[in-house]
């Protein structure tokens, strides 16, 4: 299948400013070696709309250009509790039933909701509206923890710079790692987010010495992927005991360290796959998983393909510096 190139972003009256902005920046051209998007703000009519914040914004592309899209996004808007009308709902379904990627972040996936495409999925949304986006439609499994839920050809993201996190997510997934390594290298950003919303709530963690300490292990451990590393090693090196290391993870993250570095070994062996030509088992190796079996195991338990599958899926770049 081939990846999307044209990208086709709804802005109702109301939009939001910042996920507006999240979507421009990130299918923005950028240099050489990196794909060219056809990117384009719509609207139900053409001209000068108001943002959420009051400011205008001039959008210049009407429902048509959804269309036609590979990949066509409901942003967040503020009057998400009214549903979009007609033509708007139908361009989405349109989009949907002739093959296109149909995604939307924050509030946005109301949008998708009201148009049945989220119907018997599992979707997410801002943790403070997941709530009412379950009650609103209860055909809809709303999982208000996750940063993002990748239900194929439907994709959802948290609120607001989660929109971030769900556009990197469908460029790994369409265009490879180094892609959106690449291009979040460009935004300054982490290519991957570790854990879910849970994270980002009010102070869920006190700041003290032991966050210190917490952050320096894992910078460590990012370092030392090609080691074996457990958790008893990396809770010696915090200080701490393994129960409180596991729990003050979990707090900090949002995830266990065995699933966070699993997360980042299998990027970095995507990444080695598709910008080196180093033999399977190496890569394995540089990964931490040891052998290429273990790495192919898990390749496709977490990927749905093997990893030479994956490779000749994806386009070698080389490494941006």
């Amino acid at each position: 299948m081939t990846p999307f190139v044209s990208v086709a972003a709804y802005a109702p009256p109301g939009v939001g400013m910042l996920g507006a902005g999240i979507v421009s920046e990130v299918f923005d051209v950028r240099g050489q070696g990196l794909p060219r998007f056809d990117f384009a703000l719509c609207t139900d009519r053409p001209g000068r709309i108001r943002s959420d914040t009051g400011l205008p914004l001039f959008v210049e592309h009407g429902l048509d250009r959804l269309a036609s899209a590979d990949l066509v996004m409901a942003l967040p808007w503020a009057d998400f509790r009214t549903p979009p009308g007609a033509a708007v709902l139908d361009a989405l379904t349109a989009a949907h039933e002739r093959g296109a990627l149909v995604a939307a972040h924050c509030v946005g996936a109301f949008a998708l909701a009201a148009a049945g495409l989220l119907d018997g999925r599992r979707a997410t949304t801002h943790w403070r509206f997941a709530g009412l986006l379950a009650d609103r439609h209860p055909a809809v499994t709303v999982d208000a923890g996750a940063l993002y839920v990748d239900e194929g050809p439907i994709a959802t993201g948290a609120g607001a710079a989660a929109g971030f996190d769900l556009c990197l997510h469908l460029l790994r997934r369409e265009h490879g790692a180094a892609t959106a390594n690449a291009i979040a290298r460009d935004l300054v950003l982490p290519s991957h987010r570790d854990g879910g919303q849970a994270q980002y709530l009010a102070a869920p963690v006190p700041e003290d010495s032991r966050d210190d300490r917490l952050a320096e292990v894992l910078a460590w451990a990012r370092t030392h992927l090609h080691e074996p590393l457990g958790v008893a090693e990396m809770a010696r090196r915090a200080l701490m005991s393994r129960r409180s290391f596991a729990r003050r993870f979990a707090a900090s993250t949002g995830t266990t360290p065995h699933a966070w570095l699993l997360g980042l070994r299998l990027a970095h062996a995507e990444e080695l796959l598709e910008t080196t030509d180093l033999p399977v088992e190496q890569i394995a190796r540089r990964a931490g998983f040891g052998s290429a079996a273990v790495l192919r195991a898990q390749f496709v338990r977490r990927r749905g393909v093997p990893p030479r599958t994956y490779r000749r899926s994806f386009t070698r770049l080389p490494p941006v510096p």
